[in-house]
């Protein structure tokens, strides 16, 4: 009798523990967001922003780990086979809906392994030359890529990167042949640019705008529908020579799937009321970058339609993974 007491005494105190451990506010302890590309980029620098304002409103540590490799793949893998509690986040990008086509075999799925959270932003792309290529503006450059076939290359941060797609959009559209160089990181890649390895690069404005006002790169153009606020004198790529193009990085927040809901829209709630403070939106215009919180449900329709929209693109543009 005395042994079924204590049985039950004890199974109760595991249930109580239990509940207490369910009922516990998240988060409760240190989060961690995974960014799959390397430092210094626009995944990178906005993941820490954001996340040190969920540091503020949440009172826990959200600690940023950079982990590329791959065009993503290695470090959203990661996050992929992490415990689905809200503890590891992921600072994803259009590098992912892109390789859902360009890059089938991979060891995950995006919508079927992730959760969203919400987009963060987006902003225009830019496009550059070195300062030693012989060309002053776009009709001109592409003037030269058309006569020298192979000769020119450009930079892109790995496959299926904002920036390789950019690039290879531009190729289809400007009827041109230009070489891809594929970096392990967009820090290399603008290594390579600034340094004259490579001869031009598409790069986010908010990253690539300091070169240009210091003269260490050209501007062909950025890649909106309209001028940027940013580099106002700089003209859109689609009204410089190459009717109709369009192209933008954008950034968002998924967790590993079977998450439960109540972490992702608590994330979701903190994050949009981040976006959506007149302040932040004012540091993100001067950098050219604007906000994009949405719902839990807004943001899955937006990363299905994106994934539609880039099967197109790999598709008119021939795009391969070597």
């Amino acid at each position: 009798m005395l042994s079924r007491i204590t049985a039950r005494i004890a199974g109760l105190l595991v249930l109580l523990l239990s509940t207490a451990a369910l009922a516990q506010p998240y988060p409760a302890r240190a989060v961690k967001i995974v960014v799959p590309f390397g430092a210094g980029g626009p995944a990178d620098v906005y993941a820490r922003f954001v996340g040190q304002r969920l540091q503020e409103a949440l009172a826990q540590p959200f600690v940023v780990e950079n982990r590329p490799g791959g065009g993503s793949i290695v470090g959203s893998d990661a996050v992929a086979k992490s415990a689905p509690d809200g503890y590891t986040l992921l600072m994803m990008s259009n590098t992912h809906t892109v390789n859902e086509t360009l890059i089938p075999k991979k060891p995950f799925e995006l919508m079927r392994d992730f959760a969203p959270i919400s987009g963060v932003n987006y902003s225009d792309l830019l496009m550059v030359v070195h300062p030693s290529v012989a060309a002053g503006n776009l009709s001109e450059f592409i003037a030269l890529a058309k006569s020298k076939p192979k000769s020119l290359n450009y930079a892109s941060s790995g496959p299926g990167t904002p920036y390789h797609m950019a690039g290879e959009l531009f190729k289809a559209m400007a009827g041109v042949d230009i070489e891809h160089v594929p970096y392990k990181g967009s820090d290399g890649a603008r290594v390579g640019i600034l340094g004259g390895q490579v001869q031009m690069m598409f790069d986010a404005i908010t990253t690539m705008a300091p070169q240009v006002k210091a003269g260490k790169v050209k501007a062909m153009g950025t890649t909106g529908r309209t001028r940027s606020a940013v580099l106002p004198e700089v003209p859109t790529v689609s009204e410089a020579g190459v009717p109709g193009y369009e192209a933008v990085i954008w950034l968002g927040l998924m967790a590993p799937a079977g998450t439960p809901r109540p972490v992702l829209e608590r994330l979701n709630v903190e994050v949009n009321r981040i976006l959506a403070l007149p302040e932040v939106k004012e540091t993100w215009s001067k950098q050219g970058a604007v906000p994009m919180g949405m719902s839990l449900e807004q943001f899955d329709k937006f990363l299905r339609d994106d994934i539609v929209k880039w099967a197109r693109v790999v598709k008119l543009s021939g795009a391969k993974v070597d």
